[in-house]
């Protein structure tokens, strides 16, 4: 693209597309590949300000081409010869020719250049001519553009004999040889048809200069109708490169609104997802604080029931204990008063003499002797408060006799008298309960069992319950915790103590519990 615009004349377009090049290289680090395109670009720009007669410009950005491209890794000597052969054009140009003298003998002093580049060496060795030309400097002239020519013309370089032809037509013409003059310009006016309309335009100018009369006139109209028409051209492509860059901007807007219409749909789509996630959030934690309330609310719910049950306990108990103490009362009072009395009326009737009397008497008193020991143990038996501390035990007896009936199972149970059941907290003791209730209920759904051993015990500080089965047992390994014994768990861990489950095929099950008293 940037020499399709340099070679339209396009060179403001050139040089824009140029600098946007060299911006776009410098974001990237400074490899080799980047470095040789930033000094093509530098070296465009050259051959650009040179085009644009900005002299000063030329010179330095050929300069900077050359740094770059004598930095660059590897046998750069071909492009820092071509560097060097735009630099001196852009010093001849602007009649500095001595400088581009000195840079044209340096590029032909090159070893060997004439064999490996022919078409360049003879391009230079004109250039190098000619500028001795401007300079009034003729010595081994015209024979210097010969040997160019001739070199071009033995590799066929037809191109670049153009500019040769045009240069020795320059030299005959001034030297008033104007058949050679024209030679050489029609020379250069033929080959430019097959190439550039530029160099033909010159060849034009250059016949109207050396011809004479009706002939330059004819090649100078010409030069004006391809001058113009060459303007026409050139406008137009301004003109299309001009719709090609605002389209081209507009198709930039374009994309950039559809990105930022995307990146606004995607921050929509964030914010919509994070939204719906707290929402989640939210509900979720709402319903595990209304379970939480529920659990609470039931716990407190089992926490009466069970104190209900106690308070009815109680009462059963003060009923009771109240019924023994006036059945003992009656004993002691009623009829062990009228047994005294009547022991007393037979040891006074003791005092005959007659054999068999005082044998039936002594029998008589002997055997209420008797009842009144046995009264007087059954008195104090019952005065006893035996049942103390046995309120707990009775509401577990009780389940397990409704139990074993609706259940069809035998029911063992086992404890420690010792156990003090008023130190044991009743969140404990309504846990135990439920557990038991659970395991009697798991029992008969699953385990195929025919007996069930209960026992509570104490272990250091701890209280402890075993529940334990004979039925067919199952790999606690492999199988998944049902829901019961999840609420086993949980019921244990809410009174901080643990539970350990041992299971064998055909072997039965036992649940191990121990919590702190």
């Amino acid at each position: 693209m940037l020499l399709y615009k340099k070679t339209e004349k396009d060179f403001v377009g050139s040089e824009v597309s140029s600098f946007q090049g060299i911006q776009l290289l410098d974001s990237f680090p400074p490899q080799d590949k980047i470095i040789r395109k930033k000094a093509y670009l530098y070296n465009n720009l050259g051959l650009v300000y040179d085009q644009l007669e900005q002299y000063d410009d030329a010179i330095d950005y050929h300069n900077k081409a050359l740094e770059l491209k004598r930095n660059i890794e590897g046998d750069n000597k071909n492009t820092i010869d071509n560097s060097l052969n735009n630099l001196a054009m852009a010093y001849k140009n602007s009649g500095n020719y001595n400088i581009a003298l000195s840079y044209y003998e340096d590029v032909l002093s090159t070893p060997e250049l004439r064999q490996r580049r022919p078409d360049f060496y003879a391009l230079v060795l004109d250039n190098y001519a000619h500028t001795r030309y401007l300079s009034n400097n003729e010595i081994d002239l015209p024979d210097l553009f010969l040997e160019a020519l001739h070199i071009c013309d033995s590799i066929g370089a037809r191109y670049n004999s153009i500019i040769i032809n045009q240069h020795l037509a320059q030299f005959y013409n001034d030297k008033n040889q104007k058949d050679s003059a024209k030679y050489y310009a029609h020379v250069a006016k033929d080959i430019s048809n097959e190439y550039h309309n530029d160099d033909l335009l010159k060849s034009l100018l250059l016949l109207s200069e050396i011809e004479s009369d009706s002939e330059a006139v004819k090649y100078y109209k010409e030069y004006i109708q391809l001058n113009d028409s060459l303007q026409k051209v050139e406008r137009s492509i301004r003109n299309k490169f001009t719709r090609i860059s605002y389209e081209t901007k507009e198709i930039e807007l374009k994309n950039a609104r559809i990105t930022r219409e995307r990146l606004l749909f995607m921050l929509l789509s964030l914010v919509l997802l994070v939204s719906s996630f707290l929402i989640y959030i939210i509900v979720t934690q709402r319903s595990k604080n209304k379970s939480l309330e529920f659990k609470q609310l039931q716990q407190h719910a089992n926490e009466e029931i069970y104190n209900l049950m106690l308070s009815q306990q109680d009462k059963i108990d003060e009923a009771r204990t109240l019924e023994k103490r006036r059945i003992s009362e009656e004993l002691h009072d009623g009829i062990l008063g009228r047994l005294f009395g009547t022991r007393l009326s037979l040891d006074s009737l003791n005092t005959s003499k007659d054999d068999q009397a005082i044998k039936s008497r002594s029998n008589y008193i002997e055997e209420l002797k008797a009842i009144e020991l046995e009264i007087r143990k059954v008195s104090h038996d019952l005065n006893i408060d035996f049942v103390a501390n046995s309120g707990y035990i009775d509401i577990i007896k009780t389940l397990l006799e409704k139990q074993s009936s609706a259940y069809n199972l035998m029911c063992h149970l086992k404890y420690e008298d010792k156990i003090n059941w008023d130190n044991i907290s009743n969140k404990t003791k309504i846990h135990f309960y439920r557990i038991i209730q659970e395991a009697l209920q798991n029992t008969y759904k699953h385990a195929e069992a025919n007996n069930i051993y209960i026992n509570f015990y104490t272990k250091e500080t701890d209280i402890c319950l075993d529940i334990e089965d004979d039925g067919i047992g199952f790999d606690f390994s492999k199988s998944k915790k049902g829901i019961g014994l999840k609420n086993m768990t949980s019921r244990v861990h809410e009174i901080e103590g643990f539970l350990l489950v041992k299971s064998e095929k055909n072997k039965g099950t036992i649940l191990s519990i121990r919590t702190p008293i």
